[in-house]
């Protein structure tokens, strides 16, 4: 039997047709993947036509596709147990060569037919870009600035695109997947100059390995007690 929700992706993908790079219906949830080119047409329709009314952007982020589906740890023995990154061993191979690098993505509510909706950006230039639907939902004016701050991702048009969560001075993006993790520069008080100061990095990145433990001291006691019985 086909239910409510398949009939809203075939309807979804009936109007849509040729705006979109694909979709899919999974774990009860639509999503929709386009072009930035066609993003503002399609969020515009998703908006104001009755058949949807998507009144609401409930969330935006930014997603960085870098080493997708690449394991983390170079041992054998790990790799294989799942020791690694948090996907399934079936998935690990999945998805390797995505379309682009980096996208956006959009979560949408319509209060009227109670329904949810997931729009992904696949952003293929670089540095990515794409259009701000700020005048489309004006929640998105934070969202978007936060996915700029942690991502680099420029949204045009936005009123004021600029850094939300990082400071001023902070060098690069943290959330993209080859941002160093000890940072590019640090800060410190200067009791010369009376203020924060930055300064290069000077903590050592380190890799941490699973410690052994040799000996355990709940049984300490219970083998003094055996060897003096003896």
């Amino acid at each position: 039997m086909t239910t409510s929700l398949e009939m809203f992706h075939d309807q979804l993908r009936q109007r849509f047709d040729d705006k979109l790079l694909s979709s899919a219906l999974a774990n009860d949830q639509v999503t929709l993947e386009l072009e930035p080119k066609n993003l503002i047409e399609v969020c515009s329709a998703l908006r104001d036509e009755d058949a949807f009314q998507f009144s609401q952007l409930s969330d935006l982020c930014g997603l960085d596709y870098l080493t997708y589906g690449q394991s983390d740890w170079e041992t054998q023995d790990t790799t294989s147990t799942g020791f690694s990154r948090g996907v399934s061993v079936d998935s690990i191979n999945e998805n390797q060569n995505m379309h682009a690098r980096f996208c956006v993505v959009y979560h949408l509510l319509s209060v009227n037919h109670n329904r949810r909706l997931r729009v992904r950006c696949i952003i293929k230039e670089e540095p990515p870009r794409v259009t701000s639907v700020v005048s489309i939902w004006a929640s998105a004016n934070w969202f978007e600035r936060e996915a700029f701050d942690l991502f680099g991702i420029l949204f045009d048009g936005h009123p004021d695109l600029r850094r939300i969560l990082t400071d001023y001075g902070f060098i690069g993006h943290p959330f993209r997947k080859d941002f160093p993790l000890e940072g590019n520069v640090e800060v410190r008080y200067d009791p010369d100059k009376g203020r924060v100061v930055y300064q290069p990095v000077t903590i050592k990145n380190r890799t941490l390995v699973p410690r052994v433990i040799r000996k355990d001291n709940r049984y300490e006691k219970s083998e003094e007690l055996k060897s003096e019985s003896e």
